[in-house]
């Protein structure tokens, strides 16, 4: 069984920081692309950020320049570090990974439960 666990999440005021961070256990051979998904109150899920195996990363335009996706394939883990935050940026956030759980099985895509964040005004 494979399961991603976030953490760092939290209440936090307008400017300040915040960073999560989800971590994959279980069976797991390779990960390809990790990344941040977010949702809230009435929207839709969006992408916020990925990054590959090799570290490249993608943002959302919306949090360029002020989040930073990275991973450490040592520990199956990436974080988002998510500094100048905005109310706007209020949202559950959710990990993803495109991962194998053996050689011969295909990539497959897995969420961890989500952690809210809560930026005050």
């Amino acid at each position: 069984q494979v399961q991603l666990v976030e953490s760092g999440g939290g209440l936090v005021q307008a400017g300040g920081s915040l960073r999560l961070s989800c971590a994959a256990s279980g069976t797991i051979f390779r990960i390809a692309v990790m990344g941040w998904y977010r949702q809230a109150p009435g929207k839709q899920r969006e992408l916020v950020a990925t990054v590959t195996s090799g570290g490249i990363p993608n943002y959302a335009d919306s949090v360029k320049g002020r989040f930073t996706i990275s991973r450490d394939n040592t520990k199956n883990t990436v974080y988002l570090q998510m500094n100048i935050l905005k109310p706007e940026d209020t949202a559950v956030y959710y990990c993803n990974a495109d991962l194998k759980v053996t050689i011969i099985r295909p990539y497959e895509n897995y969420w961890g439960q989500g952690t809210q964040v809560t930026v005050s005004s």
